[in-house]
């Protein structure tokens, strides 16, 4: 077993599958400890989260970014080791189509905002980053930079719907208007598409006849509240391993 997980994590919002997290490190329910909390947004209120538990923390504004290369993107400097023609290649985010100079915008600002969260992660080593509520897709840039093993992938996420049904930035909301009998969360690798990466672990809930969207919602963050430091804890101790398999990349869990 690992005994001391260095875990970075990543938000946007309130901060409640963090809140999950840290109290799981505090309980001992998982193996490690959170170095950092970092988000793209400063008004993200998970931050007085990290506060509270003396947990250094960061903001990187991808809006700020955004806004300025809108305003003037030959002034914008590309990281020095973007290369747009490889992670074009590799990128799943954008379908099939996409206009070449949105594209280009697209993976630009991108790597402009994420080789900022890099340089601004790297006083704080970690063997773990997990997204919790993080609002931006990561792209091959900063994917390729925190990944070092294929079998061992180290940027983790979970999303609010059963995947590979619903992907995207409203799991429970697309699942509950499909008028889904059954929802629920997944437990992800991140790889170069959108909540596409090998799934770790899931949990169901049912939607009663009677369930706003609201009460359907509470259920599912429920499960999500104890999936995730589930899922974590199988990393500290080192169980999980993603395998080829069926031509799809899938995650071994040992026993």
């Amino acid at each position: 077993m690992k005994a001391n997980l260095r875990i970075g994590a990543l938000i946007s919002g309130g901060g409640t599958n963090l809140q999950a997290v840290i109290d799981g490190c505090e309980n001992h329910a998982i193996s490690g400890q959170i170095v950092f909390v970092g988000s793209d947004n400063p008004d993200a209120k998970g931050l007085e989260r990290a506060r509270r538990h003396a947990i250094p923390s960061f903001v990187v504004d991808y809006g700020a970014i955004l806004h300025r290369y809108r305003q003037e993107p030959l002034a914008q400097p590309l990281p020095s080791d973007f290369d747009f023609d490889d992670i074009q290649a590799k990128c799943r985010l954008l379908p099939a189509g996409t206009d070449a100079d949105r594209r280009r915008r697209f993976l630009e600002t991108r790597a402009i905002a994420e080789a900022a969260l890099i340089e601004a992660m790297r006083p704080y080593p970690f063997d773990l980053l997990i997204l919790a509520g993080f609002m931006r897709n990561l792209t091959p840039y900063f994917i390729d930079r925190v990944n070092q093993d294929a079998a061992r992938p180290r940027i983790m996420n979970i999303h609010p719907a059963l995947l590979p049904s619903f992907p995207g930035v409203d799991g429970y909301g697309d699942t509950y208007h499909y008028g889904c009998k059954v929802g629920g969360c997944t437990v992800h690798f991140v790889d170069y598409g959108e909540d596409s990466g090998p799934i770790i672990g899931q949990r169901a809930v049912a939607i009663a006849p009677g369930d706003s969207l609201e009460t359907f919602k509470q259920k599912g963050l429920a499960e999500e509240w104890k999936l995730y430091p589930h899922c974590i804890e199988l990393y500290a101790q080192g169980k999980l391993k993603v395998v080829a398999s069926a031509k799809r990349r899938v995650v071994a869990i040992a026993p």
